[in-house]
């Protein structure tokens, strides 16, 4: 069955990000979408034609995790964004992990700002470790490196120029405050509870 793009169109007019960023932001994901469908028939092909020891081979299957961490990241994080935003409920069992974790949610907060902040380009996740429910802001440096196994992504933020150049240039640190604006933590809080 092929992976088809959501559409996130909800999000035009989010306040601090231009339709055009979102825009050209929906179509490079409908792209990671579009070549992860390429790579699984062309795997499969090769797996059928008895090619599987060769160099297209080889080179898809590595291709593949880029491909479809680029898709699903992309939904978590266009997911896990809301046109007004949606504040985090004091008493939820998040904001209550979050706080005995880093002491308080304006802590963790400011963990996961730095990392944001750091040079470089990537995703900054709030991962929940499946083990024991431990909580850690991590930066991720492409698409298929720096993933923590077994761990549950709950915040997902792009920190590639092309979720933020657009509008803010190299002003990192005004995309990540208009990106704390637009969380829905509704939806970061039912990734938490599942």
């Amino acid at each position: 069955m092929a992976y088809a793009p959501q559409n996130y169109d909800s999000l035009l007019g989010t306040p601090g990000f231009s339709d055009k960023l979102l825009q050209n932001h929906f179509k490079l994901y409908q792209g990671y979408v579009a070549n992860t469908n390429k790579l699984v028939d062309l795997l499969a092909q090769l797996q059928k034609d008895g090619k599987i020891d060769g160099p297209d081979y080889a080179e898809y299957k590595r291709r593949f995790g880029w491909e479809f961490n680029g898709m699903r990241l992309h939904e978590l994080y266009f997911g896990n964004l809301a046109k007004s935003g949606v504040a985090l409920d004091k008493g939820s069992e998040l904001a209550k992990a979050l706080t005995g974790q880093f002491g308080s949610v304006e802590s963790w907060e400011k963990d996961f700002r730095a990392a944001g902040a750091m040079r470089g380009i990537g995703w900054v996740v709030l991962y929940s470790d499946a083990a024991n429910g431990r909580l850690f802001n991590v930066w991720v440096n492409e698409h298929d490196l720096g993933h923590l196994a077994g761990a549950v992504p709950l915040l997902v933020m792009d920190v590639f120029e092309h979720a933020f150049m657009l509008d803010y240039g190299l002003a990192r640190a005004d995309y990540i405050k208009a990106f704390f604006a637009a969380i829905d933590w509704g939806v970061v809080s039912n990734r938490f509870t599942r």
